[in-house]
């Protein structure tokens, strides 16, 4: 069905808006893929915080002008559905690259991050760095190593004081036996 005039410059809008706060974007081919496991990535898409969009390829193109995704535009060939992450600038990889597991019909075809845009076979890459969590997770891990490693560090010389003093009261306590 034909979209009229304002909805195109609506839909157009609506995805710019969605654009320039997003962290990514994710485009996959769709051709092939029933409109009830559409459905249903779209709503695990909610759940994630991802938005996803099925955009005509102009109209796309129009919409990411003047975002760091408008590198995108040129690339933009076929069928595609648009997965925005909103937080996390993996989700939406993270979200295809499942989907896409159990249906082969949806094929990621690029990945744009940070201004770049990488192919489809890239899509791993971006679906393996880490949330927010899992991020501060690993810097309070670095940042903590060092001082437990200092705390062990003054603990030792105290520490083997006392086994060496443990050990030489059981050779005394074996040699009176």
């Amino acid at each position: 069905m034909a979209l009229r005039f304002d909805d195109k410059k609506a839909l157009v809008a609506e995805v710019a808006t969605v654009a320039q706060s997003a962290q990514s974007v994710v485009a996959a081919e769709y051709r092939g893929l029933p409109v009830a496991k559409l459905t249903e990535l779209r709503a695990r898409a909610r759940a994630n915080r991802v938005y996803v969009r099925v955009v005509k390829n102009t109209l796309a193109r129009r919409a990411v002008a003047g975002t760091q995704f408008e590198c995108v535009g040129a690339k933009l060939k076929g069928p595609l559905i648009l997965a925005f992450s909103q937080d996390d600038p993996g989700a939406a990889a993270r979200l295809i690259k499942a989907f896409a597991r159990d249906n082969d019909k949806l094929v990621p075809t690029l990945v744009s991050l940070g201004g770049q845009v990488l192919p489809g076979t890239d899509l791993e890459r971006v679906a393996s760095l880490p949330t927010r969590d899992q991020a501060l997770a690993q810097l309070l891990g670095v940042l903590k190593a060092p001082i437990g490693k200092f705390v062990r560090t003054l603990a030792e010389p105290h520490t083997k004081l006392v086994r060496t003093i443990a050990a030489v009261k059981d050779q005394k306590q074996g040699a009176a036996a």
